[in-house]
């Protein structure tokens, strides 16, 4: 109805994705989709902050990562299964791409893992302006399998320094962070410790014996209660802080000849991972 009253059927779609949907909203569906919307809001808020510790940059970016993409992707995006936002498989590689160039968290590594971002997108449209996105088809279910695998071990050893509570200084790298870590396991704080493994275990118990039951809020709201009887002076369990209320102004990525040449093999590496990953978690919705 909407192509037909625009007198064009099928070419604004195509420039605008959301005219397909926008019709069928009504009263019901209105309802799930805020329930479901605030669902999602509160999921997202820690886990936001959490892939953007994980690559290496500033919580309130984990944030911004997860509010823009998703309002774009919902007007602009043509799949309606596909979730955009951070990822943890894509935060580390992020991490691992940038880390060598910059010291985590200051202000070379935002703007070169900005800038890494932006080549990014721009490798995955030309990959959508050549109509390569079919080469995903050729990718085995195998595959997609052994990389998540393989990155979920990589995040579980980068982040057992923080579980631990200690501040090391490492090469990022999956040796050298183990390494370390087994090299100062005698320095590690209780405090951090229990409420790490008391957030781990309250989410596998509920998910298991009560399935219906939001298990990661649970052990979210468990694990904070835990700290604050703990720590209550925040001198040994390390908080998150304020964030910032508002988005970061509007600056220009360094693209620089060095940058581009440093970043390009990773930028080329996340578009790929990025495009599998995408297709196969929208693969696995639709087919339910």
């Amino acid at each position: 109805m909407a192509n037909q009253a625009l007198g064009k059927p099928g070419i604004w779609v195509r420039l605008l994705p959301f005219l397909q949907w926008t019709p069928l909203v009504n009263g019901a569906s209105l309802r799930a989709d805020a329930q479901a919307g605030l669902t999602n809001a509160i999921i997202v808020l820690p886990q936001g902050v959490a892939y953007a510790l994980i690559a290496g940059l500033p919580p309130e970016y984990g944030l911004y990562a997860a509010i823009v993409p998703a309002i774009i992707a919902a007007l602009f995006g043509s799949s309606w299964h596909l979730i955009s936002g951070p990822t943890a498989a894509m935060s580390i590689v992020v991490f691992t791409s940038v880390s060598p160039l910059a010291e985590p968290g200051t202000a070379e590594f935002i703007a070169l893992a900005l800038t890494l971002t932006l080549m990014k997108g721009v490798f995955q449209l030309v990959l959508a302006s050549a109509r390569l996105g079919v080469l995903v088809n050729f990718v085995s279910h195998s595959v997609v399998i052994g990389f998540t695998a393989g990155a979920a071990v990589v995040i579980v050893v980068s982040q057992l320094q923080n579980l631990l509570g200690l501040s090391l200084h490492t090469k990022g790298t999956f040796t050298d962070n183990g390494w370390q870590v087994l090299s100062h396991l005698s320095s590690a704080d209780p405090y951090s410790l229990s409420v790490g493994l008391t957030t781990l275990v309250s989410c596998m118990v509920i998910k298991k014996f009560l399935p219906r039951w939001p298990n990661m809020l649970i052990a979210l709201a468990l694990a904070s209660g835990l700290a604050f009887i703990f720590d209550p002076e925040q001198q040994h369990i390390a908080m998150v802080g304020a964030i910032p209320a508002s988005l970061p102004p509007l600056s220009m990525p360094d693209l620089s000849f060095s940058n581009i040449s440093a970043l390009s093999s990773g930028a080329l590496a996340i578009s790929l991972l990025g495009l599998v990953e995408a297709s196969s978690i929208a693969r696995a919705i639709a087919s339910r």
